[in-house]
């Protein structure tokens, strides 16, 4: 078992490595030995009733991508991401690639002045709104923790002052 990560278990052999992560009921094994993978599948199915899915191409929304030929594995968060931006209605975004501009200043300019924006912010859950992309960032995209803990530090603080 990986340390303090009571869902990942390791199992290190002279002939391999895998890695079994466990979500509720699913499981998911990773390794770099096929007969070792197949045996722990035989075992497993003898004790739980289970079903083989195959090969992962999804999991958790994560979409998972292997090169073989370079031994690489990568895991693409589009699909959740996506949901995220179309649960709170702002899918028709424009992607950048960095989240906010070096030396940002925030005020209260930039805060909804008309009826109508404040209107569309009152409803808009600021919880579930950082919710979703602490799950987002916890799970493969710590490129956004910084915008994440701007955004909580900022709501903690009442708001920017001028």
């Amino acid at each position: 078992m990986v340390p303090k990560d009571y869902c990942v278990y390791v199992k290190r052999t002279t002939k391999g490595i895998m890695f079994l992560t466990l979500y509720v009921a699913n499981i998911l094994l990773v390794g770099n030995n096929v007969e070792m993978i197949n045996s722990i599948k035989q075992w497993l199915s003898s004790v739980f009733e289970m079903k083989d899915m195959g090969r992962v191409m999804y999991v958790l929304s994560l979409k998972i991508v292997k090169n073989r030929s370079k031994k690489l594995i990568g895991m693409f968060q589009e699909a959740c991401i996506k949901r995220v931006l179309k649960c709170f209605r702002i899918h028709y975004s424009k992607s950048i690639d960095n989240p906010f501009e070096k030396a940002l200043t925030l005020n209260l300019n930039q805060c909804p002045k008309i009826d109508k924006e404040k209107e569309k912010m009152s409803n808009v859950s600021y919880v579930s709104v950082v919710e979703s992309l602490m799950y987002a960032m916890l799970c493969t995209r710590p490129d956004i923790c910084f915008a994440i803990g701007l955004v909580s530090h900022y709501q903690s603080n009442q708001g920017p002052t001028d």
